[in-house]
């Protein structure tokens, strides 16, 4: 008897890490699902859209249609030291980080990824809309999804060559919709379960600023809302409530709309302009990890997107060092914010990507 590959499932009791179980076992593989209990707020467990008692519940009854062993794996701890820390952290120093790729890189592609292993499978499977090709040259490629409405390689971009090597991403070839078709086929209960949105640890709200507040009570430091000349136009609440592009909730004296265009720690300003006045075209980004363990060449032409739900704007990416890159767009950029993440395209294939630190106003030669 040959025995079968095994692959472990992150799932989670939505529809795409159902789907994306359902399709290996049709492919034959000998799967078997882990679903992460994450930290919550006490008192809010029951909010927490990531692992509510129902999701739990709905990932054990599509693990038992499928036939598949299912277990809950306890990262309450190492997620509140990996993600919600450093998302504090940030946002009491003038950045606004994206928690969703601190917990990519360290909650299931080295946690869930090192349990995975340890428990014999082969391969993690996650429901994200991303490709890897193998390149015989050049190890692993991560492609974006096929459908380029949900593609997820942004999320993505933290993973290495090793990690590459043993992950599956059954859904990257599908449309979103297909999924669903394909949940359906299945009869799993999950076909129409809407998809998770926002912040899972902030609770139903969905309000990070309460949950700031909560954690960070410091971040309420109300300061001066400046024009780009130093006029003052009223007052903030605290710097850590505002992002970078914000046009509405300004509440500042100004008779045409006006946009965040800098958040000023030095002074604790909030620093508001015209759109004209909000471009620019350079920033540096640090902690950049290349996808192929090293970048392409010292200066190169890319595609670069500054968040996940933004636009690829093509760039030219200057190597400063081997984790620091500055990039020069051909056209300036509207909300290049400090703490999100700068990541890099060649095309559909996924180079890297690093953590935006600053905006620069001249060229670094």
């Amino acid at each position: 008897m040959v025995e079968k590959t095994s692959v472990c499932v992150a799932m989670s009791g939505g529809v795409d890490s159902s789907v994306a179980a359902a399709l290996l076992v049709e492919q034959g593989y000998d799967v078997f699902g882990i679903m992460l209990n994450l930290w919550s707020e006490p008192g809010t467990e029951k909010s927490n859209r990531c692992c509510t008692p129902d999701s739990v519940s709905m990932a054990r009854r599509v693990a038992s249609i499928l036939s598949i062993p299912f277990y809950v794996l306890d990262a309450r701890q190492v997620f509140y030291k990996k993600v919600i820390l450093p998302f504090i952290n940030d946002y009491t120093h003038n950045l606004t980080p994206n928690p969703c790729i601190y917990c990519n890189r360290f909650i299931r592609w080295d946690f869930l990824f090192q349990h995975a292993l340890s428990a014999g499978a082969e391969y993690l499977a996650t429901g994200h809309y991303a490709r890897i090709a193998q390149i015989e040259s050049s190890g692993y490629q991560l492609i974006r999804g096929l459908d380029s409405s949900k593609d997820q390689s942004y999320v993505l971009h933290v993973l290495k060559q090793d990690q590459l090597e043993h992950a599956r991403f059954p859904l990257g070839g599908y449309l979103k919709t297909d999924v669903r078709i394909i949940a359906q086929r299945f009869n799993l209960p999950v076909a129409e379960r809407p998809d998770s949105q926002d912040l899972c640890f902030v609770g139903s709200s969905g309000d990070y600023r309460q949950f700031l507040i909560h954690h960070a009570p410091l971040v309420q430091n109300p300061g001066p809302v400046l024009d780009v000349h130093g006029q003052i136009l009223g007052k903030h609440r605290g710097l850590a409530f505002y992002t970078i592009g914000q046009r509405k909730g300004l509440q500042i004296n100004s008779t045409f709309p006006r946009y965040v265009i800098e958040k000023d720690f030095t002074r604790n300003a909030l620093i508001v302009g015209t759109r004209e006045e909000s471009g620019r075209t350079q920033l540096v980004a640090s902690q950049v990890n290349w996808i192929a363990g090293c970048p392409p060449s010292q200066s190169f032409s890319a595609l670069v997107k500054i968040r996940y739900k933004s636009r690829d704007l093509p760039a030219k990416v200057k190597i400063l060092d081997d984790s620091t890159v500055f990039i020069e767009f051909n056209h300036p950029i509207n909300d290049i914010t400090p703490g999100q993440s700068a990541v890099i395209y060649n095309g559909d294939i996924c180079l890297g990507g690093g953590v935006i630190s600053e905006w620069q106003e001249e060229n670094i030669t």
